[in-house]
């Protein structure tokens, strides 16, 4: 797969709550940084977002490729709606580390959490 198609592949899966398909696309010890759910194993990441969310939908704004680099940054909006119904609306930046498999390493997610960290908050499920 090549670094396009991992990025675009990975944000087909995330929409539609595919977990297993998501986690095939990680390295054995691939990792997730998250604003909310701080570092976590990618299993154990997408394991507990899927806990929360009901739906996701998502709408790529872009994708950038850095110049002899293994990083993959993702420019999307995210409309997640959570399991009791309350729905967020945010502008995502994913940057993907990849190995030189193309297996994501490591996935760090940026957004601005006031809205979000509330919602899952009265969620409860941390």
């Amino acid at each position: 797969m090549t670094k396009e198609e991992v990025a675009r592949n990975y944000l087909l899966y995330l929409e539609k709550g595919e977990i297993d398909k998501i986690i095939d696309l990680f390295a054995a010890d691939g990792i997730v940084v998250s604003p909310l759910y701080g570092t976590k194993s990618a299993k154990d990441f997408y394991e507990v977002l899927s806990t929360g969310t009901n739906t996701s939908k998502l709408q790529l704004d872009g994708l950038f490729f850095e110049k002899d680099s293994n990083r993959v940054s993702l420019l999307f909006d995210y409309h997640w709606e959570l399991k009791h119904g309350e729905i967020v609306d945010f502008k995502v930046v994913d940057i993907i580390e990849l190995t030189t498999e193309n297996k994501i390493k490591k996935l760090t997610i940026l957004y601005d959490t006031v809205r979000s960290r509330a919602a899952l908050n009265n969620l409860n499920l941390k």
